[in-house]
């Protein structure tokens, strides 16, 4: 596969190959300027009243005499603009705005298994969450003020007890920095951070999903949980007389132990677990077709002529010949698998397109289209 040797301002000047070989995982990457005069995409009001929706994830993060308090939204109301030490943090909002989703995808040299969201953080002076780690990479793109950030690279991550939020008990800071508009900020997972606002001031976090093997292990037995396949019954015709009644026997110990090792997985198994798990919206997403959806011949007609898009919302990977959306899979054939394949990667399609697909593909389009997974293009 060639290699993308272009650099990119997003990323100092360095391209995606150098920043993944040297940084990635590694060390943190200071970026100043990565975004050159960059305004924030979301006014302050508007973000407030998005926090007060059922649909979006918030938290509101106050630190008042000494004391940490942490409360979930939606968000009725936003401390007095008097008051310091406080925090908003709003989740996903890439979901809900097109300025915020484009921004998202500017960092798809990293594969979208393992993109998750732009958060953005509104602090008023002195506001943060205290020190603390994250177990997964993160950029911290400064949009509006200035914000303190000290670093360290501890092995002591103990948190303190008792506390709403995940702070470190011994935070030791190795190196400190004032972000501007448009300066970024790279840590790899579990790179102890502190991140503190100068007066009034809004950070973008692009986050990674980096599941644990153990929720992934414990989704992946409820996903085959609907193919086992154990016919029979427990049964013990050559049963003798028990002396210790309360004793689970060998023979039925060793029975069952020898009917559960017949359970058995493979790897189409694990891909198809794996690419719906990923696409699977998380629970404060949900999804609205249009008022009026065309009719299906008019719907074939207009993506014709206009095209289609995913729906920001919408979450598209595929792999081999299975295509995986919105938690669901199925099997493409050959002449469907290119237009597909092209829609997850660049998430939308011209009309040339879709001239050559099967009308299997276009009818999908169109339930697509209707449960609001994906747009026509205008």
């Amino acid at each position: 596969m060639k290699k993308n040797t272009t650099p990119l301002p997003l990323l100092g000047g360095i391209t995606a190959e150098e920043f993944l070989s040297e940084y990635w995982h590694k060390k943190p990457l200071l970026i100043r300027q990565a975004i050159p005069d960059f305004q924030p995409l979301i006014p302050k009001d508007d973000l407030f009243d998005m926090a007060g929706r059922e649909d979006v994830e918030s938290r509101l993060i106050s630190f008042f005499n000494k004391h940490w308090e942490m409360k979930s939204g939606p968000q009725a109301s936003i401390p007095v603009k008097e008051k310091k030490d406080w925090t908003l943090l709003v989740q996903g909002v890439n979901l809900h705005d097109d300025k915020a989703d484009a921004l998202l995808r500017q960092f798809r040299f990293i594969p979208d298994s393992r993109l998750d969201d732009l958060m953005i953080s509104f602090a008023a002076d002195g506001g943060g969450v205290g020190p603390h780690f994250d177990s997964y990479d993160v950029f911290l793109l400064q949009a509006h003020g200035q914000r303190k950030w000290r670093i360290g690279a501890q092995k002591d991550l103990t948190l303190i007890d008792g506390m709403p939020l995940k702070i470190l008990r011994n935070f030791k800071a190795e190196q400190e920095f004032v972000l501007e508009p448009g300066d970024m900020l790279y840590l790899p997972p579990k790179y102890a951070h502190d991140g503190v606002a100068i007066g009034e001031c809004m950070t973008y976090s692009i986050g990674f999903r980096a599941p644990s093997y153990q929720e992934l292990g414990e989704s992946f037995l409820h996903f085959m949980s609907d193919s086992i396949d154990l016919p029979g019954r427990y049964a013990d015709p050559d049963l003798k007389v028990s002396t210790k009644p309360a004793e689970i026997s060998n023979e039925m110990l060793e029975q069952v132990a020898e009917e559960i090792a017949k359970i058995q997985f493979t790897d189409d198994d694990v891909l198809i677990f794996l690419g719906e798990h990923l696409t699977e919206p998380k629970p404060s997403v949900f999804f609205s077709g249009p008022e009026k959806p065309l009719a299906p011949k008019r719907f074939h007609q207009s993506a014709l002529k206009n095209g289609l898009k995913l729906s920001r919302k919408s979450l598209m990977l595929y792999k081999g010949k299975h295509v995986f959306i919105n938690g669901e899979s199925f099997a493409v054939g050959k002449e469907d698998k290119i237009c597909l394949n092209k829609l997850a990667n660049q998430r939308e399609l011209d009309g040339a397109d879709l001239a050559n697909i099967s009308a299997d593909a276009i009818e999908t389009f169109c339930l697509w289209y209707e449960d609001g997974w994906l747009d026509l293009r205008q």
